[in-house]
């Protein structure tokens, strides 16, 4: 073995409640010291105001993270008619403010249902989406204009929880179901500009990614204790993992020996467009696979005939 080479960490997902003010860099540091490796990625940006749930990889289950990504994202959050941010949340400076207090409790009602199902969002201009090869952002906070086009998006729920009405703002607690790539804080945004006030996220927490919950989710200090106490930061296997994220093709002896040698196996029970999780009889995760010439083809091979 090269001196250089390193024991494989146990691979899996570590399901994060990101505190406030941490990046999701900050969190995948943490995580690659509390698991000891630098093979640790993470599933989906949470800004640092955020909080909530944040799917990290380690060691294999880096590959799988891709596929997280796609999945819906649940909310619950809070939005501040009344007042516009160059942000469209509670990091940016106020750009325009105007009062909120005549806004009715009906309006706000058709105003959050008109911004239900597929619709065409303009993301906030202070994103990570690369305009040229260089992020919104930067292009932003250097001064420049940007204006990204409209995308497709789905929002599943838009649910008004409380509000509270305080001065010439008003505060909105709600639950927000969307598709991947729906951005939280230009809905805030557009639900200001369709009530005519303006608006922004003041507050945003992340309770469910696809069907990973916040409920099973770890607190950094939490891990931290964990790994001070000589235990292992805990995981979610990859056979699990994957059987979460992916609809499974299960798969015999002689076919996860096949995948194994990077060949393809027949579709089987498999229906859909895939990709597929190909799992084994004890659960394990042989491969990822997708349609090809009518049988499975190996996309990403977790168990080679290698070993």
């Amino acid at each position: 073995m090269s001196p250089r080479a390193k024991d494989e960490p146990t691979p899996g997902l570590v399901l994060v409640d990101k505190p406030p003010g941490w990046t999701s860099h900050d969190v995948v540091g943490r995580m690659r010291r509390l698991c000891a490796t630098r093979k640790v990625g993470h599933a989906g940006t949470l800004d640092p105001m955020a909080t909530g749930l944040l799917v990290i990889g380690v060691g294999k289950a880096t590959r799988l993270l891709t596929y997280v990504v796609g999945h819906d994202k649940v909310y619950t959050a809070t939005i501040r008619l009344g007042q516009s941010t160059i942000t469209d949340d509670a990091e940016g400076d106020i750009t325009a403010t105007v009062d909120a207090s005549g806004v009715t409790d009906a309006q706000i009602a058709d105003a959050l249902a008109g911004l239900v199902g597929d619709i065409q969002q303009v993301p906030s201009a202070v994103s990570a989406i690369k305009v040229d090869g260089q992020r919104a952002y930067k292009r932003v906070r250097d001064g420049e204009q940007v204006d990204l086009p409209a995308r497709p998006v789905t929002v599943h729920e838009f649910t008004l929880l409380e509000t509270r009405r305080e001065g010439e703002v008003v505060d909105l607690d709600v639950r927000v179901h969307v598709s991947s790539g729906t951005y939280v804080r230009a809905l805030a945004r557009d639900l200001g500009s369709a009530l005519g006030v303006g608006g922004h996220l003041t507050a945003l927490r992340r309770t469910r990614v696809g069907d990973f919950r916040i409920e099973d989710a770890f607190t950094l200090d939490d891990l931290s204790t964990l790994v001070d106490a000589g235990e292992q930061v805990p995981r979610v296997p990859l056979g699990a993992a994957a059987s979460d994220i992916l609809p499974v093709r299960t798969l015999t002896a002689r076919e996860a020996a096949t995948l194994g040698f990077g060949q393809s196996v027949e579709t089987g029970d498999a229906q859909g467009d895939g990709p597929f999780a190909g799992i084994d009889q004890t659960g394990e995760l042989v491969a990822v696979l997708s349609p090809a010439r009518g049988a499975l083809k190996p996309d990403i091979v977790f168990r080679s005939a290698n070993g």
